[in-house]
């Protein structure tokens, strides 16, 4: 499997008792939907190793106590620091204005009054805020990824519909 084709749950950050535990942050705030799971992926070496898990108990809201078949103590050490992944498909669907950053990137971005704007090459994950990175030939528009700015998110067309504050796009253009 691809690392393209997945995305990061989280990674293993200690080993658990003398038994092979190891201990998984998550990188979700949606751990509930996790809870099952029989197995995993892990970047080792820049490449995803599949492991079945033996067990899996929540310790605390984002983190998870997993013991992995044919795992122990001292193969766990060598783990620590190891992202945890899971194929895209492992997602919960997402519906209204809330998406997932890789679900946009080709979205046409149209603004209520600019019309059609561009294409979405990326979101740029800031601290303060999400920002579409919307290209238009040679220009690049960044409009912060807000509920606020934010009217509709067409999937079936891949269509992201803004409404942005008066003269943002026009600070890009070059006319």
């Amino acid at each position: 499997m691809r690392i393209e084709d997945c995305f990061v749950l989280g990674s293993i950050t200690r080993t658990h008792g003398n038994k092979g535990g190891l201990v998984l942050v998550l990188e979700t705030d949606q751990a509930d939907h996790y809870k099952k799971l029989e197995s995993v992926l892990l970047n080792i070496n820049e490449e995803l190793i599949p492991f079945f898990i033996k067990s899996l108990a929540v310790l605390k809201q984002d983190q998870f106590l997993i013991t992995l078949e044919d795992i122990g103590q001292d193969e766990a050490r060598q783990l620590l620091g190891t992202e945890v992944y899971l194929p895209l498909t492992h997602l919960p669907k997402l519906s209204g204005k809330q998406f997932y950053y890789h679900e946009v990137v080709g979205f046409t971005a149209i603004d209520k009054t600019a019309g059609t704007i561009g294409t979405i090459d990326y979101v740029l994950e800031r601290a303060v805020q999400p920002v579409f990175v919307i290209a238009q030939g040679e220009t690049e528009f960044y409009v912060p990824a807000i509920d606020e700015f934010i009217i509709e998110i067409n999937r079936p067309k891949k269509e992201v519909h803004l409404d942005c504050p008066e003269g943002l796009l026009d600070i890009y253009r070059q006319d």
